[in-house]
């Protein structure tokens, strides 16, 4: 049965601290059409590939890939909240087939999924429930992380899942490229911070308040040029988007953790959600891809790219 996939950046700000309004009228209506494609294809299934920032996953326990059997998202940054309508059978019997194929994965019967996840499923259906969806973290914010090269090999056994399902299945990678958000690393984190990102969940709303406001301004001073936040890449996305096109995705096994932090900053290993949508995609057979838009938008902090792709009949 057909797959389709989308790939798309998601930002927190968006309604806080936009661009210009030509620019976000562009990325509005990349996204517009992202929907109508979806609509069109009318998902039985989505998989949707995602990350998450420290508000569902943390270091007292930080599994590298997590299936969710059962899902809420958490409303940060005004994302939409509540549960997802995550078919529990069908998200076992994906675990399941992911570690048959010797990928280990980890299962959540209570996973927490924030924006990184529910925007993406709000741009491309218009809530968290419209269709039945199947989250899959990918651990991209917190060192250690997995490799690019697991990540395809995680999205080519659920792709191979996917193709024997029978149904028509939504394939969504969920993630910025180049971008360095004021996400606190626990080396270096001062010991209040040290504490939230072991056991953070469900903090108060003081806190998530404080916590948005430190994003808001730090891409305030990141776009007047006043920040100490790694530049955004134009050059390293648009090669790695072109990676993606080309349907080679071996070229991303030798990308080092070291590499993609260099040039695409320390959350630019968001694409790992990326590469494993087009691994699962590319499971199934030779795809063709199509770029819907890419500008680096600095008052998102963020490298900004929507992207399809389907089979090739």
């Amino acid at each position: 049965m057909p797959l389709h996939l989308e790939c798309l950046s998601h930002t927190p700000l968006h309604g806080y601290f936009d661009p210009a309004p030509q620019i976000l009228a562009e990325v509005e209506r990349a996204q517009a059409a992202a929907r109508a494609r979806v609509e069109a294809f009318d998902p039985e299934l989505v998989i949707a590939f995602v990350p998450d920032h420290y508000n569902g996953f943390f270091y007292d326990l930080m599994p590298q890939f997590c299936v969710g059997v059962a899902a809420s998202a958490v409303g940060d940054f005004k994302s939409l909240a509540g549960p997802l309508s995550v078919p529990s059978d069908t998200a076992q019997a994906l675990a399941q087939a992911v570690l048959d194929a010797d990928m280990d994965v980890a299962v959540s019967y209570r996973m927490q999924v924030d924006h990184g996840c529910a925007q993406a499923l709000e741009i491309l259906s218009g809530s968290l429930d419209r269709y039945p969806v199947i989250p899959v973290f990918i651990n991209s914010v917190a060192p250690p992380m997995a490799s690019c090269r697991r990540a395809r090999l995680l999205g080519d056994a659920i792709g191979r899942f996917a193709g024997r399902l029978g149904k028509r299945v939504l394939v969504v990678g969920s993630g910025g490229i180049s971008h360095e958000p004021p996400v606190p690393e626990i080396a270096t984190a001062a010991p209040e911070n040290v504490e939230r990102l072991i056991a953070g969940r469900n903090p108060s709303p003081e806190s998530r308040a404080a916590r948005q406001a430190r994003t808001l301004a730090a891409a305030q001073a990141f776009a007047a040029g006043e920040s100490h936040l790694r530049a955004l890449n134009p050059e390293w996305d648009r090669a790695f988007l072109k990676t993606m096109a080309s349907g080679d995705l071996t070229a991303v096994d030798g990308l080092t953790t070291q590499a993609i932090t260099r040039e695409g900053g320390k959350s630019g290993h968001e694409i790992r959600t990326w590469i494993a949508a087009f691994a699962a995609l590319a499971a199934n057979g030779p795809y063709r891809a199509e770029l819907d838009y890419y500008r680096a938008i600095p008052e998102w902090i963020a490298g900004f790219a929507v992207m399809h792709a389907q089979p090739d009949a």
